[in-house]
């Protein structure tokens, strides 16, 4: 089936896809957003008390990818045979309208300005020899300066909860002292301290290191943002991670951006769309549109439009790149191609402390961006050279509220009984006198980690599943290490009765059956050469001019914070050009 011209599709409705939607829609073009997931809305799927059952949430994992029709393989080296994921574990990307950006916790965080420029920066203050062999280390080709704006738009478009430490340059709060200055302040003030986050707050100052409040998609105080989508105070129920917030105080692309984007007669939304590629001419440089085929029906229909953008999870918007033909498939032996190249992902690991039994925690209450971090061993915010590694890590206490499941999984920490009357009496005392410390790390890219199509298994639509092959390399172990080592002094100042301290080993390889982070980034990435980057600085297809890629496969490698802030900001950057330039004068813009 074919259907009428379109000024332009965009494949996926998370932030990335809501985010251009709007602003082509605000430019007069006709969109239609293609998402291969169910219809959601906050008023069905948010509906109290349902919203908030764990076991369907947490353990069910109803808001997330249906694994039985499309997934990926994964292996850890080249000369292994990478098998499917088939049980979501360690990351949880969404499916529906509004994507993981519906699933999310909240934690809405810039970048830090070197991050933008690692390979610069590192080079600057250690020389490049200081980089290890085969790390694919690499600038964004775009600075801090030139996306502030756009940080700023997405905050108050999100709602952002927060404090700042400068604003023009001028000091004008608690906030933190390593981040980039900013054109305003946050557009709410930053959520109130759990009991956690203000003793932790308290040992962090006392052992020299530079608190401050993480910044928050979770509204502080009632909100309008500046589509006129309202948003409620949050009350600290513990269920954002996983789940549709019932309060609307939670940011998503259904509270934030969606109600105000249906009012338009140029928007249209086809659920259950699952893309299966992009159609381009006989050149191979230029979209004519794209095949979806309606999951519920089987039937294929074609699209056609000017205009392409694929605003997708990271490694669905590489994989559409790969079976479209979209770019050069990257290859780790010859070192050439780009499209799968620098894939990359986070290196947390969770510790815990346990107070005396006069301190209760409390632990039942929460939001997902609610809490407290360090930066002092984030970025380049250190001295790598004696330790020589790349990469750093925020320290932070971010509680978001522990429900009983998870709670009765995680009692005691390691070595703990798992069951009987010792194990109840671990399972009261952790859950009512413990803390979560968590190191939430960067990740350095490889010549041989990266993403490419699998040779054996197909989806439930005939296509080669991506395969995915990543572990664990020394740079980012030992610096999980040694971020870790660093919780120690912050565990004696809380005058801690026992510490589980948990990092990465050497050796060890990355295993899918333990969650992580569903922040998964590059395999394609934005840069300023064609032979390293698939996307230009305006995350335009270098090969395919009227192809835009948004999302964290732009990133040339992992950073230590959560990446849908930066995400955000990309968007609208990218949207502005496209807005401003492309539309003016469709082409590249960047001229080689």
């Amino acid at each position: 089936m074919s259907k009428k011209h379109i000024d332009a599709i965009i494949v996926g409705a998370g932030w990335a896809g809501s985010i251009l939607a709007k602003e082509l829609i605000e430019a007069g073009l006709s969109v239609t957003i293609l998402e291969r997931g169910p219809e959601r809305t906050t008023a069905v799927e948010g509906a109290y008390p349902e919203s908030i059952d764990e076991l369907k949430g947490a353990i069910r994992k109803r808001l997330f990818q249906d694994l039985s029709k499309s997934t990926v393989t994964v292996r850890n080296t080249i000369g292994q045979t990478a098998l499917p994921y088939r049980q979501l574990a360690a990351f949880l990307p969404g499916e529906g309208v509004g994507g993981a950006g519906l699933h999310w916790s909240g934690v809405h965080f810039r970048v830090p300005p070197e991050d933008l420029r690692l390979r610069s920066a590192v080079i600057e203050k250690y020389g490049e020899k200081f980089i290890p062999k085969d790390m694919n280390l690499q600038d964004y080709g775009v600075t801090y300066k030139e996306l502030e704006p756009f940080f700023d738009k997405a905050e108050k478009v999100f709602g952002t909860s927060g404090e700042a430490y400068t604003v023009n340059g001028k000091v004008v709060g608690n906030g933190n002292i390593f981040a980039g200055d900013r054109s305003d302040n946050f557009p709410l003030p930053p959520m109130q301290d759990t009991y956690t986050a203000q003793v932790f707050r308290k040992a962090a100052s006392q052992a020299g290191y530079h608190p401050y409040s993480l910044p928050a998609a979770n509204a502080s105080k009632p909100y309008t943002n500046t589509y006129g989508c309202q948003m409620g105070p949050c009350n600290f129920c513990g269920y954002c991670s996983g789940y549709d917030c019932y309060l609307y105080s939670k940011a998503s692309p259904n509270v934030n951006i969606l109600p105000a984007l249906r009012q338009s007669p140029n928007f249209s939304l086809i659920p259950n769309a699952h893309v299966l590629r992009v159609n381009l001419d006989k050149s191979r440089t230029k979209a004519t549109g794209v095949t979806y085929v309606n999951t519920q029906t089987n039937t294929e229909t074609t699209l056609s439009a000017d205009l392409v953008i694929l605003g997708a999870f990271q490694f669905h918007n590489v994989h559409l790149m790969l079976v479209s033909g979209i770019g050069k498939p990257y290859d780790p032996v010859k070192n050439t191609g780009t499209i799968g190249r620098n894939f990359v992902y986070q290196t947390i690991t969770s510790s815990r402390v346990w107070l005396p039994p006069s301190q209760y925690t409390n632990q039942f209450i929460g939001a997902g961006g609610v809490g407290v971090a360090i930066d002092d061993f984030n970025s380049m915010n250190f001295d790598h050279g004696p330790l020589g590694f790349v990469g750093g890590s925020p320290i932070w206490v971010n509680q978001a509220g522990t429900k009983p499941i998870a709670a009765a999984i995680g009692a005691g920490g390691s070595g703990s009984p798992r069951w009987g009357t010792n194990y109840k009496k671990e399972l009261i005392n952790t859950y009512q006198h413990s803390i979560g410390i968590d190191a939430h790390g960067s990740n350095m890219a490889y010549r041989d980690v990266y993403l490419d199509l699998d040779p054996t298994w197909k989806d439930a639509y005939g296509q080669p599943l991506l395969r995915m092959t990543f572990t664990w390399k020394d740079n980012d172990i030992r610096m999980n290490q040694f971020v870790v080592g660093k919780i120690d002094a912050i565990a004696k100042e809380l005058n801690a009765t026992k510490a589980h301290l948990v990092h990465l080993n050497a050796g060890q390889p990355f295993d899918t059956r333990h969650y992580q982070t569903t922040h998964l980034g590059g395999g394609a990435i934005m840069g300023e050469n064609p032979e390293t980057s698939a996307l230009n600085r305006y995350l335009q297809s270098w090969d395919v001019s009227n192809v835009f890629v948004i999302g964290s496969n732009a990133f040339p490698q992992g950073m230590g914070y959560n990446p849908t802030g930066l995400v955000a900001a990309l968007a609208y950057w990218t949207a502005y050009h496209i807005r401003t330039t492309y539309l003016k004068s469709p082409g590249p813009l960047v001229k080689l």
